[in-house]
Order: structure tokens, then C-alpha cells, then sequence
């Protein structure tokens, strides 16, 4: 019989507070998960990157949730929301309405259940939001999507067209390499917890359109 997601990340991924943020709670990977066994069972199973805390999305969460003023009383679209983190700080901070929007059916199914770990309501949508128009909403969140060139090409065109629209954008990221520093304004700077003990430098940053970017923007590099 096909694998239900729900009931395997229930079952296999335990709950724990996420590093840095203790207060959020997630389904997360442990080494008895059987992701890899997963993988050879379900031939939709693709790379399992919901299971796991990502750099820019664990600085975003953490600067949502110290600065709600960012996302109180807003519509906001978390892009690429993964298992949910920074759409549920998004919530817990005071949005007026949260979107999780995801392209694996695994990371949609983890949002619902770490949305009721934590208390609160996200809208899924297994959509791959980067081909059309944005939704109507005033904030885009965006946790660590600039992994890749490919990727990378797709979000900021869609980012664009959401500036365009007049929605606001803010990106957590641990400076990656195709992360469009040129037009990133620097909120705020975090040593993050992405695996294990070791922290890595992410940085919190605005979004400008490339026909407004200010002069002196700030660029600020990782330190240490």
C-alpha cells in the first residue's frame, strides 16, 4: 500500500524545541527515522530537506519572532516553508494569515502537524509559486532558497514580480552563493545551530527592487 505521509512523520520523526528557538517545536529526523528506507519505498520521495533545520530559515524564525512588528496583522506567504518553521514563527508573532507554500508533498504534510504542535493554523499549498503570480499577501518570507543557481534564477524573478505587486520581501540566508547581495539590505546577523553543535553565520536581509536599490546598501559578509 502507498506510504502515508502524515502517519510516517507522526510515527518516525520525533518533536523537539528547535535550536535557538525553544519556542517552536518540530517533527524532526533522528538517526532511527528510516528516511533512507523511505526513499527506496516511495518513488516520490525526493531529498528529505524538510526533515532537517536549515541556516537561513532558523535566523529568519528567530528574527520574526524578536521583531513581530515584521509580520503582525499581515497576510504572509513563507516561500518554500519546508516543514514549517518560519511560517509558525510568522504565526506565533501575530500574522494576521500565514501560507506555507512547498513543492513536496512530505514537507506539506509536516506543516500541518507542526502547526498544531505549536498551536497555531497555516494554509498549505503544494504549489510550485515561482511559475505564476504571487498570491495576495503583504509579506514574503523566504528561508535559505538560494542553494543553487537554478533555484536561485526561479525565486528571484518570482520575488520580482512580488515587488512589483507591492509586497514586501525579507530573506534569511547564511550568504550563500547566488544570494542577489547587491540588492539586500542587512536587518540583522545570527550564529545559527544547523546541525549539531556547530553554528553557522546567517544573516537577515530586505529585499530591494533592482531599479530602486539604494546607494550604500549594506553587504555585510559572514565574520569568523
Amino acid at each position: 500500500m502507498p506510504l502515508d505521509p502524515t502517519d510516517f512523520i507522526r510515527t518516525r520523526l520525533p518533536a523537539a524545541p528547535v535550536p535557538g528557538i525553544p519556542e517552536i517545536r518540530l517533527h524532526k529526523a533522528a538517526p532511527a527515522s528510516g528516511l533512507r528506507n523511505l526513499e527506496e519505498q516511495d518513488d516520490s520521495f525526493g531529498s528529505p530537506y524538510w526533515a532537517y533545520h536549515w541556516a537561513g530559515g532558523l535566523a529568519l524564525a528567530r528574527f520574526v519572532l524578536d521583531r513581530p512588528e515584521t509580520v503582525a496583522g499581515r497576510r504572509v506567504l513563507d516561500l518554500g516553508t519546508g516543514a514549517g518553521l518560519v511560517a509558525i514563527a510568522a504565526a506565533l508573532a501575530g500574522a494576521a494569515e500565514v501560507i506555507g507554500a512547498d513543492t513536496d508533498r512530505y514537507a506539506i504534510a509536516a506543516l500541518p502537524l507542526n502547526a498544531a504542535l505549536n498551536g497555531v493554523t497555516i494554509a498549505p499549498l503544494h504549489a510550485d509559486l515561482t511559475a505564476g503570480d504571487p498570491p495576495a499577501v503583504d509579506l514574503v518570507l523566504v528561508g535559505d532558497l538560494f542553494y543553487d543557481e537554478a533555484t536561485a534564477a526561479r525565486v528571484t524573478a518570482f520575488l520580482d514580480k512580488c515587488l512589483a505587486a507591492g509586497i514586501d520581501v525579507r530573506i534569511g540566508d547564511p550568504w550563500r552563493a547566488h544570494l542577489p547581495q547587491a540588492r539586500l539590505g542587512l536587518l540583522a546577523r545570527y550564529e545559527v545551530a544547523e546541525s549539531g553543535a556547530r553554528t553557522v553565520p546567517s544573516g537577515v536581509f530586505r529585499l530591494h527592487a533592482a531599479s530602486t536599490c539604494p546607494a550604500g546598501l549594506s553587504r555585510a559578509q559572514p565574520s569568523g
